[in-house]
């Protein structure tokens, strides 16, 4: 196993991991499995464990194998506050202190905000005094560092990067999702101020895997190295030097060994130039099943009227590049669980951003597009309900 270093010299696993995907018996996490696959990638030199408390039974089994097997004090534990649930400092508290519970420890080793998707939600923790109980906990020693995950825009990734002192972060970043969400541009931009980046959904869940186009399948597969779908993924992260942690959702004990294998000898740097360009073989025949030839530029933006362009694009290709559901619970997620929704359907058609789209994409009757398909009647009721009770 590889290893790079946080902010503070500890050393990290280049391989995380996820424990949301954890093997389950019907909705019960197999305690058992689990716990084999656990010990497994331990013993394989994976130290960084990452759960969140909406993650369902999540917390309490990995606190569960983590006091059964005595590895507790030889990883390092990640978990997340829901702070899209918090209208009170106490509830705050609360919540940590269950989390606490459910982990069987008395301090989490890597703290989130779980999924910042703009700065108002940041602003809305800091006026319930999220600052002054970050600061208590640190000192206290149950937070060691703090850290936040992020999905949404480039540009609103990195006003939260510079609205605090953080230790690290988390995105979603894969050689898909280069140029989307806060991107190479963001994982950059972090790493320039000496602050760690763990990344998740490398794979995009799996779907670059699993929901391959035939062509990219091809691609990878006639070439010399026999690398698998998954390799690839995961060489091209390890190839940048930015990277600290990948977190890979392993279920299965043979994607524990080879994900560890890859992660003890891909290095940063590692790639070709020949691999590169077997990549781009394979993103332009994952692109070519796309509704909409959009790169993710984002010279479209700012719109006017709060559109997320590409994050709505992206979404709607997703929906044919992978599933149906996935593209459309992305962009449920990415537009409307915000304090300021960024759905198509704030477009005015006003036309601003054709006249800077560099792909010449016809945007607004693309955007009428995408809405149809993504804005479902349930889209429509839980955005309802979000405004009216605050949810976001």
């Amino acid at each position: 196993m590889q290893y790079r270093s946080d902010r503070y010299g500890n050393q990290i696993s280049v391989l995380g991991f996820g424990c949301m995907r954890l093997p389950r018996n019907g909705a019960a996490i197999d305690l058992d499995e689990s716990e084999r696959e656990i010990r497994r990638a331990a013993e394989l030199g994976v130290n960084y464990f990452d759960s969140a408390y909406i993650y369902p039974g999540v917390e309490a089994a990995v606190g569960r194998i983590m006091a059964r097997t005595g590895l507790r004090e030889h990883v390092y534990l990640a978990t997340k506050l829901p702070h899209y649930l918090m209208r009170s400092r106490g509830q705050i508290e609360s919540t940590f202190a269950e989390e606490l519970s459910r982990l069987q420890t008395d301090h989490i080793d890597y703290y989130l905000m779980h999924m910042l998707t703009d700065i108002a939600s940041w602003e809305k923790l800091r006026k319930l005094g999220i600052e002054d109980w970050i600061a208590g906990k640190k000192a206290s020693g149950q937070i060691r560092q703090i850290g936040f995950s992020f999905h949404g825009s480039c540009d609103m990734f990195l006003k939260i990067l510079n609205a605090y002192d953080w230790d690290f972060c988390q995105i979603q970043y894969n050689y898909i999702d280069e140029y989307s969400q806060a991107g190479r541009r963001g994982l950059e931009a972090a790493a320039a101020k000496g602050i760690p980046v763990v990344i998740m959904e490398p794979l995009r869940g799996g779907r670059l895997v699993n929901l391959l186009p035939a062509e990219a399948r091809r691609v990878f597969a006639e070439n010399a190295h026999h690398w698998s779908p998954a390799e690839w993924g995961l060489r091209w992260l390890y190839d940048q030097s930015a990277v600290t942690c990948v977190l890979s959702g392993m279920n299965t004990m043979e994607m524990v060994e080879e994900n560890v294998r890859v992660a003890s000898e891909a290095t940063a740097g590692c790639l070709t130039q020949d691999d590169r360009d077997v990549l781009e073989k394979a993103k332009t025949a994952i692109n070519g099943s796309l509704r909409v030839a959009c790169t993710g530029c984002a010279y479209c933006m700012p719109c006017p009227h709060g559109v997320d362009i590409p994050g709505t694009f992206r979404c709607w290709n997703e929906m044919y590049a992978e599933s149906r559901s996935s593209g459309r619970t992305d962009y449920y997620r990415s537009t409307i669980c915000r304090h300021t929704p960024t759905g198509a359907s704030l477009c005015v058609q006003c036309g601003r951003c054709e006249k800077l789209c560099p792909q010449q994409i016809d945007i607004r009757a693309k955007l009428k597009g995408a809405r149809r398909e993504l804005e479902t009647p349930w889209y429509t009721i839980s955005n309802f309900m979000i405004r009216l009770l605050h949810l976001w």
